[in-house]
C-alpha cells in the first residue's frame, strides 16, 4: 500500500490546472445509461473512482472506449445484463447513480447496496422511494436493491425529498428524464454538480429546469439522444489547493476552474488574510508569507459553506493566529483526522459536531494515517508545513479524490514522494 513521506516548510509558489470534478463526473457516466446511442464525456479526473465506475460498465456488457485526453465514448445499447455487482459497488458509493437511469431506460435494474467512505450514514431510501413514486416495484434483498419500471415505463411524480441528498436529486432526476410526464422534484439539492448533470441530460434532449435552485422540474421525453460533453472543473481540489497555499504563506494560481461555484470558501480564506483575485477560469491566492487568521466555519448544504472542505479549514487553523470553530452539520463521523492532527501537535478540541481549534505557531512531523478522502487532505497540508518528515498511510483514500496530488504540489514546489508501501 503507497505511502506519502512530505518534508514541511517549503512555501508553495506556482500555477497547476485543476481536473474535472468527480462529483460530477460519477452521475454524468451513470446519465449515459440513458442515451439512445454512443455519448463522449471529455475532461475526466484519472481517478480510481471513474475507473470503478468505467469497469462497472464492462461487468455490465458496455465497452467504453477511451483516449488519450481521458475522454470517454459509451454506448449504452450494448449492455448485456441489468446487475451492477456488489464486488465493485462496495468501493464506491456512487454506484448506486446507475439505479435510476437503468430503470428508465431498460426497464429493469439490481444494484448492490453502496459502499465507499466510512462518515456516517448516507441512507439509499430516498432513492427507493422517489422511483416508487414513479410507480417502480422495489425489493430489497441479498444485498441488493432490485427494482423494476410500471408497464409502460415510469410515470412522472411529485416527490419531496425529506432531507437534502446530491445523490438522491441527482438519482431521481436522471429516472425522470425517461419518465410518463411531468415530474416536479422539491427540497432538492442545488450543488452545482447537479446543474452539471442537468445540463449533460438536457445537452441529450431532456428537458429539465430549475437545477441550482430547491425546486426542479422534468418533463419526461421518449428518448435522449447522443452528445458530447464535457465535465466542470472540480471545486473541492481548487478549495485544497487554496488552503495550501495559505496555509504555507504562499502563492498558487489554481487554472481551469470557476471562481463563481466557490464563492463560502473564497470569503473564509478572504478573511484568513488571503489576497484573491479571480477571472473567468483561475482563481490566485498570495498569502504574502504571512501566516494566515483563525476563521470560523459552519458546513451546510450549497451554496453554503461545503462539508468537503471543513478539514482543510481545520489545518488551517492549527497553524492560523488566534482560535477558530468548526462545526459541522452534514455528516457524522467526520473529525476523525482530528485525532491524527494531535500526532502533529495540534491543538483541537472536539465537543459534538464543534471542533475549537488554537492555532499554534508549528506542527511536527509525524506517522499519520488517512481515515477517509477529505481527512486524508487535511494531512497533507498540516504535513506541507510541518517541522520535519510526516509520513501520509493509506492513502488510496486521496487517491479517491486527488488525480496526481504529489505531482502538482511538486510544481507548486512542495518536498513530497511517494513510496511504495
Amino acid at each position: 500500500m503507497d505511502k506519502l513521506i512530505i518534508t514541511g516548510g517549503a512555501r508553495l509558489d506556482g500555477e497547476i490546472r485543476i481536473s474535472g470534478a468527480k462529483n460530477s463526473a460519477l452521475p454524468i457516466l451513470a446519465a449515459t445509461l440513458l442515451c439512445n446511442g454512443p455519448v463522449t464525456v471529455a475532461n475526466l479526473p484519472h481517478l480510481h473512482d471513474i475507473t470503478t465506475m468505467i469497469e462497472l460498465f464492462g461487468r455490465m456488457g458496455i465497452e467504453p472506449v477511451i483516449d488519450e485526453k481521458l475522454s470517454v465514448e459509451i454506448n449504452p445499447n450494448t449492455i448485456k445484463t441489468l446487475v451492477a455487482p456488489y464486488e465493485l459497488v462496495k468501493t464506491m458509493r456512487a454506484s448506486i447513480l446507475v439505479l435510476g437511469p437503468m430503470v428508465a431506460r431498460f426497464g429493469y435494474a439490481e444494484v448492490a447496496l453502496p459502499g465507499g467512505c466510512a462518515i456516517g450514514s448516507r441512507p439509499v431510501d430516498l432513492h427507493i422511494r422517489g422511483l416508487e413514486a414513479m410507480g417502480a416495484v422495489i425489493d430489497v434483498e441479498g444485498g441488493y436493491i432490485k427494482a423494476k419500471a410500471p408497464e409502460g415505463g415510469l410515470k412522472g411524480a411529485n416527490f419531496f425529498f425529506d432531507t437534502v441528498s446530491v445523490t438522491g436529486t441527482e438519482n431521481i432526476m436522471m429516472a425522470a428524464a425517461l419518465a410518463n410526464g411531468r415530474s416536479v422534484l422539491q427540497n432538492s439539492a442545488r450543488e452545482p454538480e447537479v446543474v452539471d448533470l442537468a445540463n449533460f441530460l438536457n445537452a441529450m434532449g431532456a428537458k429539465v429546469s430549475g437545477a441550482g435552485t430547491d425546486t426542479i422540474i422534468i418533463d419526461g421525453v421518449k428518448e435522449l439522444h447522443p452528445a458530447t460533453y464535457r465535465v466542470m472543473p472540480d471545486r473541492i481540489e481548487t478549495g485544497t489547493y487554496l488552503v495550501a497555499a495559505a496555509v504555507t504563506g504562499g502563492r498558487v494560481k489554481v487554472k481551469d476552474t470557476d471562481p463563481t461555484i466557490l464563492e463560502a470558501v473564497l470569503e473564509k480564506l478572504k478573511e484568513a488574510g488571503a489576497e484573491v483575485t479571480t477571472g473567468e477560469d483561475w482563481i490566485e491566492l498570495n498569502m504574502h508569507g504571512k501566516r494566515p487568521k483563525a476563521v470560523n466555519v459552519r458546513t451546510a448544504p450549497y451554496p453554503a459553506f461545503p462539508t468537503d472542505m471543513q478539514a482543510q479549514f481545520i489545518s488551517l487553523n492549527a497553524i492560523a493566529e488566534g482560535t477558530g470553530a468548526v462545526i459541522e452539520t452534514i455528516f457524522e463521523n467526520r473529525f476523525m483526522h482530528v485525532y491524527e492532527l494531535h500526532r502533529m501537535g495540534a491543538k483541537i478540541q472536539v465537543e459534538g459536531n464543534t471542533a475549537i481549534v488554537t492555532g499554534t505557531e508549528t506542527l511536527k512531523g509525524a506517522p499519520v494515517m488517512a481515515t477517509d478522502l477529505r481527512a486524508s487532505a487535511s494531512l497533507v497540508i498540516s504535513a506541507l508545513v510541518a517541522e520535519g518528515d510526516t509520513l501520509i498511510d493509506r492513502i488510496y483514500h486521496i487517491d479517491r479524490g486527488y488525480e496526481c496530488i504529489e505531482e502538482k504540489l511538486q510544481m507548486l514546489g512542495a518536498k513530497i514522494r511517494r513510496v511504495p508501501g
